[in-house]
């Protein structure tokens, strides 16, 4: 039976009412506080025709903020805006998930509170810089490496991200473990150089990110939990002498929890079939990500359960009519994407 992007689909406990899912993307418009604004409950409301909105990345705690304006789900404050959003979303008829990221060594002391330090698996310093409203751009910070008891605080911390984002109205939440970000720097041999239960091979690599899976699962059922990868992906100064394999052993070690879904990102390694490798070790339904439009969406499908799209949903609030009825899509202005204010983000006109 040929699927299409307008069936509905059933990941874990998330029934999607269509197969159309928006990414999640950084656009830096919270609070400077990091409690969501107005402007983005109007940004996600006017999407929620996706069968699953997946909300941008997000820190746990202070400690894993990246960027300024970036949105936390640590406070009181945090969790009311985001219900606001997300009642938003729901009132629309759409689903809402929430990416959980902590960013590890990629921040700076410019863009934390005053006094929160940046920490890593290992005392590393990123190449590259980081916008920041108050120095421009800054280097990333040498990190501190975390001790072992401060490893698992750390897991706790996603453990209470995901409560506080279900309290929030979330339909769940998404663990980001690509993009050079904390979880990806444990899994990664040029970033992990540790001694401890948390350093060493692969397979004890994968063990920061599946012991915050297993306890964001815990915390809220393993069907309203998903994880978002990205083989061969080098983002922010992040490197693994064997990519594949070292995903392929944390794909592995995932598969028994039976979470809702794996958002897997197409490879930039030539020759590495990210989609095929997660249908092997996976085991699980997959969003697919990557490069798809109208031209090639349809066929995507026969690599997973559904499709995400990032860019189209910049510029196109209505990319579902858009798509079903064939219509074109607006282009994106890159000089909006990170900049406050509803210019590029909430004032597209509907086709």
């Amino acid at each position: 039976m040929t699927r299409t992007l307008f069936e509905p689909v059933r990941l874990g406990e998330l029934e999607l009412a269509n197969r159309i899912v928006m990414a999640p993307m950084t656009r830096n418009r919270a609070e400077p506080d990091g409690t969501p604004s107005a402007l983005m409950r109007e940004h996600y409301a006017q999407r929620a025709d996706a069968g699953l909105i997946v909300a941008e990345g997000t820190w746990p705690s202070a400690t894993g903020q990246a960027y300024c304006r970036q949105p936390g789900i640590q406070t009181a404050a945090h969790v009311a805006g985001w219900r606001r959003v997300t009642d938003a979303v729901h009132e629309a008829g759409g689903l809402i998930v929430l990416q959980i990221m902590h960013a590890g060594r990629i921040g700076s002391r410019h863009v934390k509170p005053p006094g929160v330090e940046t920490v890593a698996p290992s005392a590393l310093q990123a190449a590259g810089q980081v916008h920041t409203d108050s120095a421009g751009m800054q280097p990333f910070d040498v990190p501190r490496a975390l001790s072992t008891d401060e490893v698992r605080a750390v897991v706790r911390e996603h453990a209470q991200a995901a409560l506080n984002a279900r309290a929030a109205g979330f339909d769940g939440v998404e663990l980001h473990g690509t993009s050079g970000y904390l979880p990806m720097q444990f899994l990664c041999s040029g970033t992990n150089r540790r001694s401890d239960e948390y350093g060493g091979d692969a397979a004890v690599r994968a063990r920061f990110a599946l012991e915050c899976l297993q306890a964001m699962a815990n915390a809220i059922g393993p069907g309203r939990v998903g994880l978002r990868l990205n083989p061969g992906n080098t983002y922010n100064d992040t490197s693994d002498e064997e990519s594949a394999a070292t995903h392929a052993e944390l794909m592995r070690q995932v598969r028994p929890l039976g979470l809702a879904y794996l958002h897997v990102m197409r490879s930039p390694l030539p020759g590495l079939d990210a989609f095929a490798l997660a249908r092997e070790h996976f085991g699980g339904p997959l969003i697919v990500n990557d490069g798809f439009g109208p031209e090639n969406a349809e066929q995507a499908l026969q690599a997973g359960a559904a499709v995400s799209f990032a860019r189209h949903y910049i510029a196109n609030p209505d990319l579902v009519r858009r798509l079903r009825e064939g219509l074109p899509l607006q282009r994106f202005d890159r000089k909006t994407l990170y900049t406050p204010g509803p210019a590029g983000y909430t004032d597209h006109a509907p086709a």
